[in-house]
């Protein structure tokens, strides 16, 4: 039992399966936002549902990115210790890992309905593409920021079956939000992609500017979500939540300088992780009360 136990904790931080805070909250905002339209109601079945397309997407992106950048990894000095790199995990084992995950994400859709069933390749094209994209290009923060904005559609896809413009609005968010701090990530990494020829805003512009950037991208994922409490006329529980979401951007662009790194780590996941509950509480509890 324990190496079963051992196994499936390195299968879980293989995929940083704690990194699904990120856009899980706002793929729960999206479900809700459908819930809440008139003539739908909540089905906790299909919320589960939800959950699990969540799940089984990001686990086949992340073990995909892995299995993609292992040989980068293990040149890495910040990455050799991965799974991959280190044979904790064989290259195999996770190329499996993705086609049955990638298998349950487009089964789970079909039982779904069949809008989300027939996007659902779409949706496994963009979030597998995002690991070779730094092979060619420095937009590859952004395409990431892309990958996980579909989860807030998505959601309320399921739920509605139709689009409309305030789940929009909310991925817009997610793919600004995540692009920005995706390249405060890749700032650890700017000498060794440079010396291996890959893209990064980091490597492209530096690093000062590529913080620059970030910052503009984080002020665009604000805007977003004043445009979404706007249109979609929210009270005082959602601008509270808009305001703790861009103290926490702030917040996070006082943590990292171009020549002091030693705090991406907590800019990245803590702060980024926090924002996303809070903001996703306080947005849960506005739409409760209505």
């Amino acid at each position: 039992m324990d190496a079963v136990i051992h196994t499936f904790k390195n299968y879980l931080s293989l995929i940083k399966f704690s990194h699904t805070i990120f856009a899980l909250p706002f793929a729960v905002i999206g479900f809700f936002l459908g819930v809440v339209q008139p003539g739908f109601h909540l089905e906790w079945t299909l919320f589960l549902k939800v959950i699990l397309c969540m799940v089984f997407a990001r686990t086949s992106a992340m073990a995909f990115n892995r299995w993609t950048d292992r040989n980068l990894d293990l040149r890495n000095h910040r990455t050799r210790n991965r799974e991959i790199p280190r044979g904790i995990i064989s290259s195999g084992a996770a190329l499996f890992l993705v086609l049955v995950s990638s298998a349950a994400f487009v089964i789970t859709t079909w039982t779904i309905n069949l809008l989300c069933f027939y996007l659902s390749p779409v949706a496994l094209f963009v979030i597998l593409a995002y690991s070779y994209t730094k092979r060619f290009t420095w937009l590859c923060h952004l395409f990431l920021g892309l990958g996980l904005s579909l989860a807030p559609i998505g959601a309320y896809l399921s739920v509605t079956g139709r689009f409309d413009w305030i789940p929009v609005f909310f991925s817009f968010t997610v793919l600004t939000w995540v692009s920005g701090f995706d390249i405060i990530y890749a700032l650890q990494d700017t000498e060794f992609d440079r010396e291996e020829k890959l893209s990064s805003i980091p490597v492209a512009f530096g690093k000062k500017q590529a913080l620059t950037i970030s910052s503009i991208l984080h002020l665009f994922s604000v805007g977003f979500l004043i445009m979404a409490g706007i249109f979609a006329g929210f009270g005082w529980l959602y601008w509270t939540g808009v305001i703790i979401f861009s103290v926490m951007m702030i917040y996070q662009h006082t943590l990292v300088t171009p020549n002091d790194l030693s705090r991406v780590n907590m800019a990245f996941a803590t702060t980024n992780g926090f924002a996303s509950l809070l903001f996703a509480t306080l947005v849960l509890t506005e739409l409760a009360m209505h």
